[in-house]
């Protein structure tokens, strides 16, 4: 016996079907609670009407530019309330936001700005010079405009550029923005760090974003009216989503042009602060500030890290400081973190030691994540749940990249047998809970940055006097993890540490250049492949 057919003229139709998009966040929070502080900077206080009326003003104005559906704005902006609004005003003229890491060098800016085909920069004043030497060597032309940041007042300038003060004011704040026309449509690119050749540009669609969005509400237990500090920078994974999570529960975005231990406790203190993200280095940050810079916390904070996990010793630190930390993991591709470390009401009285190493796992999806697997790469098979037998974590669901921009072959393959393969390699516990055992291209993280140790060794190969060269990770207290260079010399070559260290500065970002160079004899298996296995104990005893 056949069913109802449930379909038969029940037809989608704007009364009872809209697409997904973050951006009505704003809207809401806006009509909703319009006198209540949205954004704090400095001495800086704007509300949701404000907000949602400077972000329509962006839109309006880009619009009046020839943005639309699918053009590229680039920003490159510190955690500044123009951030937030390019967050908001982009995507609400059809456009694609672009954030660039402010950290990276001017050739690989420029390849961003072709690839991404960039029509408009967004460009703080104090990035304006190295934005400058990216538009040197870019072929595409943009306009750009230049944000003046009243909490800055160093040098940089850019000849030519238009303000963009001038461009909001401009704008309509009763701009009628646009909802996209399909929740799959774009609403942001962001780029990976290029560990293996030119970066790729992972898109984000709206559908994604807006369920990523809410699920960093529910995972981080984030009440109405919570207060975010942005230790996080917006250029990562649009601050993991979080400039839209915001507005979904009307909270304050608290911004930080600068990490520091001072402003740091200043706002946990002053400003009521009850949620922060960032990298351990941080945690470091804030727990081992001058006692004089301390704040006493009425209440308990809470911190997301992702990257390496934090030492036993900053966790203590951190929980006695009056912090709750939480260990996430995730990637670009992921919109940022999409599994958490979901803790249990009875680990909490299990001894230290034990907490911190079931705080260093991974963990359990996020709820907007449909799956989350350790699977055998080959067979596409589950692993044993035994926490040992080791796989490749693997992802399927909606806050799952739309693939990379002008790249299918990549794109094809990341996503190959319907599972986003993240390249990272891990185990399953018997209680569902994945742990990342090791990183399969040999990644390391230093303060939340992606470092390539084959871009590290390639630079120090180009050196006369190395034979071999192996990279790998150093735990480091601060950061995390530092690359710790191993190297052979060619029979009758010199070269020191120092030597090899500045050799490196020269053609890598500061935080790429190893933080320790040790001259041995490299481990090798019988066929001549180098023991990076070996070569990480060995720096694990050498940071001890």
């Amino acid at each position: 016996m056949g069913g109802a057919d449930y379909d038969t003229g029940l037809d989608r139709t704007p009364a009872n079907h809209q697409p997904l998009t973050p951006l009505g966040f704003l809207e809401r929070a806006a009509s909703v609670f319009p006198d209540h502080t949205a954004i704090v900077h400095g001495a800086l206080r704007r509300n949701y009407a404000d907000f949602y009326a400077r972000s329509r003003r962006l839109a309006s104005a880009l619009s009046a530019r020839g943005m639309g559906r699918g053009d590229t704005v680039s920003v490159m902006l510190a955690n500044t309330p123009a951030m937030l609004e390019c967050h908001y005003g982009v995507p609400m003229c059809g456009a694609v936001l672009h954030s660039i890491n402010t950290r990276l060098d001017p050739a690989v800016i420029a390849f961003q700005l072709d690839h991404a085909m960039a029509r408009i920069v967004i460009v703080d004043r104090e990035f304006a010079p190295l934005m400058r030497e990216a538009l040197d060597l870019a072929t595409v032309t943009p306009e750009v405009i230049l944000y003046d940041d009243p909490e800055y007042d160093g040098p940089g300038d850019m000849d030519g550029a238009d303000d963009y003060e001038a461009l909001v004011a401009a704008g309509d704040p009763d701009f009628a923005w646009r909802m996209p026309d399909d929740e799959w449509d774009a609403i942001s690119i962001n780029y990976t760090s290029g560990t293996t050749g030119d970066p790729k540009g992972v898109v984000y669609h709206h559908r994604g974003a807006y369920l990523l969005a809410q699920g960093n509400a529910l995972t981080t237990s984030m009440a109405r009216h919570s207060v975010y500090l942005w230790t996080l920078p917006m250029f990562h994974c649009n601050g993991w989503c979080f400039p839209w999570t915001l507005s979904a529960i009307a909270g304050t975005h608290v911004c930080l042009r600068q990490v520091r231990s001072d402003p740091i406790w200043r706002a946990l203190a002053e400003e009521g602060v009850t949620h922060l993200c960032g990298a351990p280095v941080v945690m470091s940050l804030i727990e081992s500030a001058p006692a004089a810079e301390k704040r006493p916390l009425d209440h308990r904070v809470q911190f997301f890290t992702a990257a390496a996990p934090p030492p036993e010793s900053v966790l203590a630190s951190m929980d006695s400081a009056g912090f709750d930390v939480t260990h996430l993991y995730g990637l670009t591709e992921t919109y940022g973190p999409a599994v958490v470390n979901e803790w249990h009401a009875d680990w909490s009285v299990l001894p230290a030691a034990e907490q911190a190493r079931l705080k260093a796992r991974q963990g359990v999806r996020y709820l907007p994540l449909e799956q989350l697997d350790v699977l055998d790469p080959e067979t596409m098979q589950p692993v044993p749940r035994d926490g040992e037998t080791m796989g490749e974590v693997m992802f399927r669901g909606n806050v799952v990249m739309k693939g990379y921009f002008r790249n299918p072959e990549a794109t094809q393959k990341a996503l190959a047998g319907g599972w986003f393969h993240s390249g990272d390699l891990g185990v399953v516990h018997p209680d569902g809970y994945v742990q990342l055992k090791d990183r399969s291209k040999d990644i390391i993280i230093s303060g939340g940055e992606n470092i390539s140790s084959i871009e590290v060794e390639e630079a120090l190969y180009r050196h006369p006097a190395v034979a071999v060269a192996a990279v790998v990770a150093m735990p480091h207290d601060k950061w995390g993890e530092t690359p710790c260079a191993f190297v052979e010399l060619n029979a009758g070559q010199q070269a020191d540490e120092a030597t090899l260290r500045a050799w490196c500065r020269e053609s890598l970002a500061h935080y790429k250049v190893p933080n320790r160079i040790v001259f041995e004899t490299i481990p090798r298996t019988s066929t001549g492949k180098i023991q990076k296995f070996v070569l990480r104990e060995r720096a694990a005893d050498l940071s001890a």
